[in-house]
């Protein structure tokens, strides 16, 4: 029924944290077909990469025959997840959230099949329950399970409750009880056996699990995915320059695309097992030649296409690989419109121009050179490109140079680009 050892399969990839009693959800998935559920509350417009490691364990656990069930945090994004949160969440209003449950939940209609017949996903909204319940039902059925004295000891709150000058409101602290009760209620209505997060969604789980067990007296089971950190600490997904968002209005699909290129190389071969979907021995095979004709550069442009595909499509990766071709390679003959729609959105530095007087004015323009008698230096040693042509001499700026009317690309030598948007 199922892909042969599925956990070990996932902590071969790396893409366990922590698991709890593997023999008995080992044995339970090998010999049924469960329902496992993830929830992700509405707190933008988009998700972001950071999310991708449990979508892609709900789409292995279907690939291998099971039920996965999407959760959209309608009631619970009202209050906001602290978990190792320095500060309290802003509360957003209703109408924003309403907005960002439907944009997500297209999101992710992309990474799972919701119309096969066995398995199909299923994408639920926690407001459903928590519409119909009100404070002393709940304070009744549910908060007598919880102590207190347990609670404020777990890492998440504790963290906030040292800070005075801070600290922890109780909004916030009823947040672990409200997704305890989600996993409750898809529990006793749907029969999901299985929850799965991140790392930092342990103590909320870890509840779920507890509350279970009390009202029902079953046993279910929680799963976490490592989160990635780098090197600068900052969570994986997080750069000086913002957030690698899964909407392409958001982060384009170059952007997203770039970002794998330039991920670290200690990185690239973890990133294969968690990321994609190439078998293991194959990726190590890769990582053994890493340090021949240079294939860890390769392999990270395998890693790019395979993410890209999965998270934006055949037409966004080809148009990712255009424009890499055009920035990198000086390939020109294949740029379309859209894809330099895409460089301007946020792929490089651009800047929209009336007129100019010549390519001298045009590099101060861009801080491509600090003057003028630099920008001619530059132009006279042959390093300055337009639309990947060499110039050797100071230029008018003619028709001919905007490509498709619109556009002309600035380039001091091979990395440093600037788009002028007429």
């Amino acid at each position: 029924m199922s892909e042969f050892n599925l956990i070990q399969t996932l902590r071969n990839r790396g893409l366990i944290s922590y698991i709890t009693n593997e023999d008995n959800l080992n044995k339970l998935i090998e010999s049924n077909s469960i329902s496992l559920y993830c929830g992700f509350d509405p707190t933008d417009e988009s998700l972001h990469i950071g999310h991708l490691l449990p979508l892609i364990i709900l789409k292995r656990f279907q690939m291998a025959g099971h039920k996965p069930i999407i959760l959209i945090g309608g009631a619970t994004s009202l209050i906001g997840d602290p978990s190792f949160k320095k500060e309290e969440r802003f509360l957003n209003t209703i109408d924003n959230i309403n907005q960002w449950t439907e944009k997500i939940s297209k999101q992710i209609s992309h990474f799972l099949d919701f119309t096969c017949i066995k398995n199909s996903a299923l994408l639920l909204n926690n407001n459903i329950w928590f519409d119909k319940i009100n404070i002393l039902s709940f304070l009744r059925d549910v908060g007598k399970y919880f102590s207190i004295n347990k609670m404020i000891n777990r890492a998440a709150i504790k963290k906030r409750i040292i800070r005075p000058d801070r600290g922890i409101s109780f909004t916030e602290f009823s947040y672990n009880l409200l997704q305890a009760y989600d996993f409750f209620i898809l529990n006793q209505e749907y029969q999901v056996n299985l929850q799965i997060g991140g790392a930092d969604q342990w103590g909320n789980i870890a509840s779920g699990m507890h509350l279970i067990n009390k009202k029902s007296k079953k046993e279910v089971y929680g799963l976490t995915v490592p989160l990635l950190i780098q090197s600068n600490g900052m969570k994986f997904g997080k750069t000086e320059s913002g957030t690698i968002w899964l909407d392409a209005n958001k982060t384009s699909p170059y952007k997203f695309y770039q970002f794998w290129m330039n991920i670290e190389d200690s990185n690239v071969y973890d990133f294969l097992k968690m990321f994609t979907f190439i078998k293991v021995s194959e990726i190590n095979i890769r990582e053994q030649k890493k340090f021949t004709n240079n294939q860890i550069v390769h392999d990270k442009s395998v890693l790019a296409k395979h993410i890209t595909l999965l998270v934006h499509g055949k037409k966004q990766l080809l148009a990712a690989e255009r424009i890499t071709e055009f920035l990198f390679s000086k390939k020109i003959i294949d740029i379309q419109e859209s894809d330099l729609q895409q460089l301007r959105q946020d792929g490089i530095p651009s800047i929209q121009v009336n007129n100019i007087k010549d390519l001298q004015e045009a590099l101060v323009l861009s801080s491509l050179a600090k003057s003028r008698t630099q920008a001619k230096n530059m132009i006279m040693s042959n390093s300055i490109s337009i639309n990947t042509q060499r110039i050797s001499k100071n230029h008018i700026f003619n028709n001919h140079d905007k490509l498709f009317g619109k556009f002309t690309l600035l380039s001091r030598g091979k990395k440093h680009h600037f788009l002028l948007c007429w």
